[in-house]
């Protein structure tokens, strides 16, 4: 075997030792007091992924939490809550819309959505209602991914 076979050999064989299926993705998102899109905010704010794809919230500064938003997950999704200034990983294996919150920031409008493939329950999602700032950022998010359809 040439050194280019046993160097794509080693790859593949990482892979499989780090548990990476064939074409999952793990896309970061981090927690920030301050980003390109204002204070106490998910970067990027809006995540699409395939089923099977991973996010990392990061805990990029302190005093962030990542956690589902009650009702604004596909039906039989399970929630998840991280801890305060941790990272948390998910693997999203439900297509859908899901909400994101920092619990400390929500009402400052620090919220993401994440949606994984087709987003059926995208009306269901719409409807959860908001409080504070997170509200407006929600509706911000909602107009960008129907943007994002349409260019499609």
């Amino acid at each position: 075997m040439n050194n280019l076979g046993i160097i794509a050999a080693l790859a593949l064989g990482a892979q499989v030792i780090l548990g990476g299926a064939a074409g999952a993705t793990e896309i970061q998102v981090k927690m920030l007091n301050k980003g390109a899109e204002g204070l106490m905010v998910f970067e990027p704010s809006l995540v699409r992924i395939e089923p099977g794809d991973t996010v990392k919230l990061v805990a990029t500064d302190k005093s962030h939490n990542a956690e589902t938003i009650k009702n604004m997950l596909p039906e039989g999704a399970s929630p998840f809550a991280g801890k305060m200034n941790a990272d948390v990983t998910v693997t999203f294996d439900k297509a859908g819309v899901y909400g994101v919150k920092c619990m400390p920031h929500y009402a400052m409008g620090m919220v993401a959505l994440v949606v994984v493939g087709k987003p059926d329950n995208l009306d269901q999602a719409k409807a959860v209602p908001q409080t504070g700032k997170a509200r407006q950022i929600f509706a911000a998010l909602f107009d960008r991914l129907t943007q994002q359809a349409a260019a499609k």
